[in-house]
């Protein structure tokens, strides 16, 4: 599956306590929630955290973006190899005393909070990089000491996706980082067919089970598909369904619990593929899925692309292609809340 540098690298998301109208327990589940606000307003909670890329394009000031939309979690992207063994931002800016520790710094002022996206489809990857599980598992802990995480994304591409020893060492690392910090929530997220993902993706799900991974959700990146015919919404759904059966079978979890172990990163407006376009009533239709079968993530790729591009613009790293107001893919997805 192709990726440009808006998915520069691959992400396993651990999410913990929430802020807001919900809570998350450690199985991913959604505990009682308060009354919730209308449905034009944001949640609030951490099933619904857009990626924002603070290292590309023109990125909005999160803080912006949160008094605009309501929205309270991001998921910000992406942590890289510095060249060893070692995460930081996009592989060259320290995770602590820089542009994005004072980015962080400024959404939790916000009374917002974040989950960290490690991987992508571009750069050096950490899964390679670290030569075992238990350097991998270091490397993860650095981050989430650095910054007192409560979410952590693996979005796992590429290389790293694609071959199997690496595949087990991220398994296995995420296991020691589960064991080590409990309460941390964990997603997996990964690429997929409109039917679910292909072998590779089952094959890393399988690997999980078997392993004894409580990863608390699944994730699916539903664009890209090339070829693809009818609404990119009904092929999201169906690469959903195709997950929920790929998980229920590897995990022996019933059709509801199945459902609170997966979720859905989609992309706004035009897409990496010539013709593939993601409306907002694709998002729409993705919003009632998630809120039918209490999904544990809805997210998107990305906030810097979430306004219209300029007189002949291109969609691209800093606007969607399509016609809209700023922000209306973030308002959609932030009306989720588990």
């Amino acid at each position: 599956m192709s990726r440009t540098p808006r998915r520069k690298t691959v992400a396993l998301a651990a999410v913990g306590a929430l802020t807001g109208a919900a809570a998350l327990t450690l199985a991913g589940q959604p505990a009682a929630q308060a009354t919730p606000t209308p449905a034009v307003k944001a949640s609030g909670t951490l099933h619904a955290a857009p990626y924002e890329y603070l290292g590309w394009g023109n990125p909005q000031k999160p803080t912006d973006v949160m008094a605009a939309t309501g929205v309270k979690w991001f998921t910000l992207a992406f942590v890289l190899s510095d060249g060893g063994c070692n995460p930081a931002w996009d592989g060259s800016r320290p995770l602590k005393g820089g542009s994005d520790e004072a980015a962080i710094k400024s959404i939790r002022g916000a009374g917002g909070d974040i989950v960290v996206s490690v991987g992508g489809w571009s750069g050096a990857k950490l899964g390679e990089k670290c030569g075992s599980a238990t350097a991998l598992a270091g490397a993860y802990q650095k981050v989430i000491d650095a910054y007192k995480l409560k979410a952590f994304d693996i979005d796992i591409e590429n290389t790293e996706f694609g071959n199997a020893t690496v595949r087990q060492r991220v398994v296995d690392a995420l296991k020691i980082v589960k064991t080590k910090n409990p309460g941390l929530v964990t997603y997996v997220t990964l690429g997929t067919t409109p039917q679910g993902p292909d072998a590779t993706g089952k094959d890393l799900i399988k690997r999980g089970a078997a392993a004894g991974l409580a990863n608390d959700a699944w994730v699916i990146m539903p664009f890209d598909f090339g070829g693809h015919t009818g609404t990119m919404g009904d092929a999201s759904v169906s690469a959903m369904e195709g997950l929920k059966s790929t998980v229920k079978s590897a995990y022996g979890y019933s059709d509801a619990d199945a459902y609170k172990h997966i979720g859905i990163s989609s992309m706004n407006g035009k897409t990496d593929v010539a013709g593939e376009t993601v409306t907002t009533a694709d998002f729409k239709k993705i919003l009632a899925y998630a809120k039918e079968h209490h999904i544990a993530r809805f997210a998107y790729w990305a906030v810097n692309r979430d306004r219209a591009c300029g007189s002949g613009g291109d969609a691209g790293d800093s606007c969607s292609g399509v016609a809209q107001a700023p922000y209306d893919f973030t308002k959609i997805v932030a009306q989720y809340g588990g």
